[in-house]
């Protein structure tokens, strides 16, 4: 494996329920940190009214169960892009960087 260019600054966030006061729950999301990867295009598709991409987010790799090491739920921020997890891996036989499998949902 090459060297990944890891050039994107990525906020992880991952989601929080607080409890609504009447018996449900609201959800919101809360950063766990900034990240650098590199982010690698899938191909999409469209639609009715939504246009899904999926993506390959390289990052360093984290030891299981640190905050910074993502996991499937959890999002990256770049502005306004959100790319929601699907999946996480390890990108190289020698554990040192991560492969996430994310989608980034855009209205169309």
């Amino acid at each position: 494996m090459t060297i990944p260019q890891m050039t994107r600054s990525l906020v992880l966030e991952h989601r929080v329920q607080t409890p609504d006061g009447a018996g449900g729950y609201t959800s919101d999301w809360q950063a766990l940190g900034r990240i650098w990867a590199a982010i690698k295009p899938g191909v999409g598709r469209e639609t009715a009214q939504l246009s899904r991409v999926p993506y390959q987010i390289i990052l360093r790799a984290a030891p299981h169960g640190a905050p910074s090491r993502p996991v499937p739920g959890q999002r990256f921020r770049q502005g306004l892009r959100l790319f929601t997890i699907a999946a996480v891996t390890e990108a190289d036989a020698k554990g040192l960087y991560l492969t996430c499998t994310a989608l980034e949902e855009v209205a169309t």
